[in-house]
């Protein structure tokens, strides 16, 4: 409920704010473009992830890089199925340290280039990669977002 604290101290509420000629303050815009109930969101348009819980963010936003336009990072709802702390590809043969596998095909959050377009996956740095690691759990709902 919007309230008003005026200089007596006095708190209103929404109607006698209303009653009084002034608009109510704006309801606040959700922190993330992801649902509340995610604990993982990416958005693909600005290249920024956070972590949330209950629709308040943690950490956030934080640089990321999605996959190239050949390999593209799906969108949708999904749910993180592992983590490894040092998995390496052998499809792509490279390190991908600290990853979130949040599909069924292999794409996941971890460590890697943020410069360098991915296979799919989204590239955060050591640290961001760290906290997702360490904050992420199989179950917990990743969200990915144009």
């Amino acid at each position: 409920m919007a309230t008003l604290r005026i200089l007596t101290g006095t708190v209103l509420g929404a109607a006698a704010i209303g009653a009084l000629g002034l608009a109510a303050p704006a309801a606040q815009a959700s922190p993330t473009p992801c649902e509340p109930q995610a604990k993982a969101c990416v958005q693909l348009s600005t290249g920024k992830a956070w972590l949330q819980n209950n629709g308040t963010v943690t950490t956030g936003p934080v640089p990321a890089t999605p996959g190239l336009p050949r390999y593209p990072t799906p969108k949708g709802i999904f749910h993180v199925q592992y983590k490894d702390i040092d998995h390496y590809s052998k499809q792509f043969n490279g390190p991908m340290p600290y990853s979130v596998f949040f599909t069924n095909t292999g794409v996941a959050l971890h460590e890697g280039s943020l410069t360098r377009k991915s296979h799919g996956c989204v590239h955060l740095s050591h640290q961001d990669a760290v906290t997702f690691y360490n904050q992420l759990h199989p179950g917990d709902e990743v969200q990915v977002v144009a």
